[in-house]
């Protein structure tokens, strides 16, 4: 059995604090100063970073480097780490490494299909699911061994988190897959852009019924519109996504030069709604390629400055 050193984003959850999180996606490329770049422009509104892995199975950067770049920074990285493309062995290795450079959050995905992605004849690996990811986190963690039953050297300390979306059909089963991750052992969730708050709501009304929101930490996802076209891109392209079509009128309503404006307002009043919600512990800002909003969107939110843990 292993000590556990809380990483930030635990300390801020723990003492009841709604947590901020956000995300920077890695560079086509191996400049850092691209990940440098957007951490400093959101550092100081945000609890933690999360670091994407080949989202949308394009190749880019891969996570772990650019989760170190932050650690070498001062900053809270959360690595996220994708089934897809690794095996057992690999996945337990890449942990390792995490690890080692003290990264202490991790969340685990099972990854978008590699159909999406610039490599579509790539061959998924898929060994493991994301809820198996979970549970080895959770042993490599807490009882200090690697699946196959030896001991590790100095095992990692990972706050471990998992994506939720309760949007996806069938909605009746949104619940009892998030019990089972929970079931797993994950301890903080990261939701879906939540742009149906009637629908978001019923999905933590069921969660409450089941006591879940008592055994796991909930943090609302939120993306800010851009245009009136991405708002009708993300309703009609994204699977798992439920934009109502009053959000996409409203939108298409306002000046194309004011759009981005309306946006932003959108998101703001949607965490001001979802902050009144009981089991909502925070929220993670998904500002794709528009890190520069961060700050605003949290001010707004009233949720700087951050709190010192």
């Amino acid at each position: 059995m292993t000590v556990k050193t809380p990483s930030k984003l635990e300390k801020i959850l723990a003492a009841g604090h709604l947590a901020v999180t956000s995300e920077c996606g890695p560079p086509r490329g191996s400049d850092l100063e691209v990940i440098t770049k957007k951490a400093d422009m959101i550092k100081d509104f945000v609890d933690a970073i999360n670091i994407t892995d080949n989202q949308t199975s394009v190749t880019r950067m891969c996570s772990l480097a650019a989760c170190i770049q932050l650690k070498l920074m001062g900053l809270e990285p959360i690595l996220q780490m994708v089934t897809r493309d690794r095996n057992r062995i690999a996945l337990q290795s890449d942990i390792l490494g995490a690890a080692s450079f003290d990264i202490n959050n991790i969340l685990c995905l099972s990854g978008d299909h590699q159909s999406f992605g610039d490599c579509a004849q790539g061959q998924n690996v898929h060994d493991i699911d994301s809820m198996q990811l979970i549970q080895i986190v959770r042993y490599m963690r807490d009882e200090g061994k690697f699946i196959g039953g030896d001991d590790i050297a100095r095992p990692p300390k990972m706050f471990v988190g998992a994506a939720a979306n309760p949007f996806a059909d069938p909605f009746e089963i949104r619940v009892p897959r998030l019990a089972k991750k929970i079931e797993a052992g994950v301890e903080f969730i990261q939701t879906q852009c939540i742009y149906n708050l009637d629908k978001f709501e019923e999905w933590m009304k069921l969660a409450r019924e089941r006591g879940l929101n008592k055994k796991v930490h909930i943090l609302a996802g939120v993306t800010p519109f851009k245009s009136a076209g991405m708002a009708k891109y993300m309703k009609n392209r994204v699977p798992g996504m439920d934009v109502p079509d009053e959000l996409i009128k409203r939108m298409a309503d306002t000046p194309k030069e004011k759009q981005p404006e309306e946006g932003i307002n959108i998101c703001v009043e949607s965490m001001e709604r979802l902050k009144e919600i009981e089991g909502v512990r925070g929220f993670h800002i998904m500002a794709i390629e528009w890190e520069e909003k961060v700050p605003e969107i949290v001010e707004r939110a009233g949720l700087y400055p951050r709190p010192n843990v």
